[in-house]
């Protein structure tokens, strides 16, 4: 099983203090010197107050932060999770993606979901209330846009005749698509066109924030399972990534041993990856904390 270093940014409630010039090319070179697979950023381009003060974050606009670390790193995957589809037209999102990969040496994964902030979407511009059906048609138009071809494609959200995207991605037919979250239409999602799934444990209160549904860790198997079988049906590879992320805890150490005590039946449930979420408040805490998960989980097998 592999880990993945989740940077969160604005979670850090004084990240202004401490995150400045080159300080995230330094997290992404301390993640992949201890074993981390993947680093990760979110996606919150202009979030409402109300949400803000209601325990929401800020953050960097995920392409330019994960190219700050693609640039001081070789090995470690970048992922952005998660991009709300929405929030950009997809020949916009595949033009980034495509450019990221290609200079990262094929190292991203587009980790995408649906998106739950209504106020956001409205300040910005984008659809809400028909975010899903949008959703489902950007995955193919970005998948279409990195074959380098020309597209002639229809549809009710994102025709278009006669355009060609290069320079093309270096992963090909481009870089893997993991889509976040725990509902039905996720879940559909990862069986019918893409190549990952990104689900969260939520409890009851998490739920009604995140509008997703409820998740417990034992519940993982089952919902894989389901995915699998649904690959299987529609002649697609039965295998596929999970990157499951656990209720953050309060510090390392203690997100250590519990992540020590899940790993072996992660895995078993068919969970390939976990993510972990940066609680840290200033840099030092930050590179000691990718310190000590390094070193306390590559023992049991995590890291990769």
């Amino acid at each position: 099983m592999k880990l993945n270093y989740q940077f969160a940014t604005g979670a850090v409630k004084h990240w202004e203090t401490w995150i400045g010039a080159h300080e995230f090319a330094e997290i992404a070179v301390a993640a992949e010197a201890n074993g981390f697979d993947v680093v990760s950023t979110t996606d919150h381009p202009f979030p409402s107050e109300d949400w803000l003060v209601g325990g929401g974050h800020h953050s960097f606009d995920p392409f330019v932060a994960l190219s700050f670390m693609a640039a001081a790193t070789s090995r470690i995957r970048l992922l952005t999770f998660i991009l709300v589809a929405g929030y950009r037209n997809p020949f916009t999102t595949a033009k980034s993606a495509a450019s990221l990969d290609l200079l990262s040496g094929g190292r991203l994964v587009v980790g995408m979901g649906a998106g739950y902030q209504a106020n956001e979407f409205e300040v910005l511009g984008a659809s809400f209330d028909d975010r899903g059906p949008r959703f489902d048609e950007a995955i193919v138009a970005m998948q279409q846009a990195w074959t380098g071809e020309v597209i002639d494609r229809d549809g009710p959200f994102f025709p278009a005749h006669g355009h060609r995207m290069l320079p093309r991605p270096t992963q090909r037919p481009g870089p893997p698509i993991w889509i976040g979250g725990n509902s039905k239409a996720s879940i559909r999602r990862v069986a019918e066109v893409a190549d990952g799934w990104l689900p969260f444990e939520q409890s009851a209160a998490m739920s009604a924030i995140t509008n997703t549904p409820q998740l417990q860790t034992g519940q993982l198997a089952e919902r894989i399972a389901q995915i699998r079988d649904r690959r299987i049906a529609l002649g697609r590879p039965a295998d596929f990534e999970v990157c499951f992320t656990p209720t953050a805890r309060r510090d390392a150490d203690e997100m250590a041993d519990t992540l020590g005590e899940q790993i072996g039946p992660l895995s078993e449930a068919g969970v390939t990856h976990i993510s972990v979420e940066s609680k840290t408040r200033s840099m030092d805490a930050c590179l000691a904390e990718i310190e000590l998960l390094g070193t306390r989980l590559a023992g049991v097998g995590t890291t990769g």
